[in-house]
């Protein structure tokens, strides 16, 4: 599964905002995201195979952390939607500008 199709889950984008807070453990992620333990170990394990989170054990316990710049290449690719869109949207201020000025330009010399 890619990086998209992991963030698609409602449940996996909330253990990844928890996450961006604090390192927790799956017993609190359980609790937090209100999910059973099975359901929570196979969004985890979503979440590792794409690198976005890791884990290590702390006594009994898994601890689990966001990957650094796990979400680097989605940022990229919102950075680069939103350059696309401010310049089509430029663009269409240009022209909405350039039709009120001729407009204007026409009726002034009628």
């Amino acid at each position: 599964m890619d990086t998209l199709s992991a963030l698609a889950d409602p449940t996996r984008r909330r253990i990844i905002e928890t996450l961006a807070i604090a390192d927790e453990s799956v017993a609190t992620l359980t609790s937090r995201c209100r999910v059973s333990q099975p359901a929570m170990s196979r969004h985890l394990r979503v979440l590792r195979e794409c690198g976005i989170v890791s884990s290590h054990s702390h006594g009994q316990q898994r601890i689990y952390s966001l990957e650094q710049n796990s979400l680097r290449d989605i940022d990229d690719w919102i950075a680069l939607v939103r350059r696309t869109w401010a310049q089509r949207l430029d663009a269409i201020a240009d022209e909405a500008l350039r039709d009120v000025t001729t407009q204007r330009t026409n009726k002034s010399t009628q």
